[in-house]
């Protein structure tokens, strides 16, 4: 067996000649399932003739395929106690206002605190005590109990979690179908140039800087991804934008918004900046850090209910860091 952070490189010979990558890795590493070899693949950790491979890719006779061993999958996080704010709970579904730095499911180096520990806690081991003795879907795999979609960790706001496996592939459809409208609201550090605009931008892995995004296109790993994005309130240097991201690729809306110059205030990976401190918008100087996080919040979440399959909505208010941000620039760089 391999170890996680092992390397191993072969050459595709005539054999697997025109043969799908995945199919090529399962026969080759018999030791792993085909679903970790998959996840593998997805999570970039195998290069054919040093570019990130798709799963579907059928190897060409003398291509190198390089495979980098990932950290083995858990069986999944322990009930955690902590507080968490529901919107909504029955028996087939909750809503969620995930709070910032958060992260939403277990991952290498985030085993601890995840909202998924936190669900567990409270709609599996205290089931009875909420609503109802049902727990949280498995469809997800083991790590993601009950996660149906994502939000970054240091992005707060509204997250729907599926009770059962049913209620899981029926609001997946959704997503996948893009039915779902996921409204956000993000302070940007500088003004989009419209009013209201759409970024229709690919995105792929960064070339050389695995934790970020990028717009990029003809890459294996590119996506196509379209943003819609309104101007609610403008102010000298920021903006309050509503944000509709069309499609649902990983930091999509960061990235786009860092795309036409104004990225999320706040946003370490993608503006340059950490925090804000009053001084940051015109006022008081040596004053405490109020943002340590982006300023990019879910406000509200339309779908149809998996049982009722009535449409329904679900929103959050502006938490208070990102709402004292914007009352300072409301307050100090305002525009006439």
């Amino acid at each position: 067996m391999l170890n996680p952070g092992d390397e191993v490189s072969f050459s595709a010979d005539h054999a697997v000649a025109g043969v799908r990558l995945d199919q090529v890795l399962s026969q080759r590493f018999t030791a792993y399932s085909r679903s970790y070899l998959s996840r593998a693949i997805e999570r970039g950790a195998v290069r054919v003739d040093g570019v990130t491979a798709k799963a579907s890719l059928k190897l060409k006779e003398g291509s190198v395929v390089c495979f980098t061993v990932p950290e083995p999958p858990r069986s999944g996080p322990e009930a955690e106690e902590m507080p968490l704010e529901f919107l909504f709970i029955d028996e087939v579904m909750a809503v969620v206002d995930k709070p910032p730095g958060m992260v939403v499911h277990p991952a290498k180096g985030n085993w601890k605190g995840t909202l998924a520990g936190g669900l567990k806690w409270h709609l599996e081991r205290r089931a009875s005590e909420v609503v109802d003795r049902e727990g949280l879907s498995q469809a997800g795999g083991p790590t993601r109990p009950g996660i149906v979609h994502r939000l970054d960790r240091d992005t707060s706001g509204v997250i729907v979690v599926a009770r059962n496996d049913v209620s899981h592939q029926k609001l997946a459809k959704q997503f996948e179908k893009r039915t779902v409208q996921k409204t956000y609201l993000a302070i940007t550090q500088g003004q989009p140039e419209f009013d209201q605009d759409e970024i229709r931008l690919s995105i792929g892995s960064h070339p050389y800087q695995r934790e970020k995004m990028a717009v990029r296109s003809g890459h294996s790993t590119s996506r196509d991804a379209v943003t819609r994005f309104e101007v609610l309130e403008r102010f000298k240097g920021a903006a309050l934008v509503k944000v509709l991201p069309k499609t649902g690729r990983t930091h999509q809306i960061r990235v786009h918004l860092a795309a036409i110059g104004c990225p999320v205030l706040a946003d370490a990976l993608y503006s340059g900046r950490s925090s804000i401190e009053p001084k940051f918008f015109g006022g008081p100087k040596n004053s405490p850090v109020i943002l340590s996080r982006q300023a990019l919040h879910a406000a509200s979440i339309t779908l149809n209910h998996p049982a009722t399959g009535e449409r329904v909505t679900f929103s959050s208010p502006l938490p208070s860091d990102i709402q004292g941000v914007l009352d300072g620039l409301r307050k100090y760089a305002s525009v006439p």
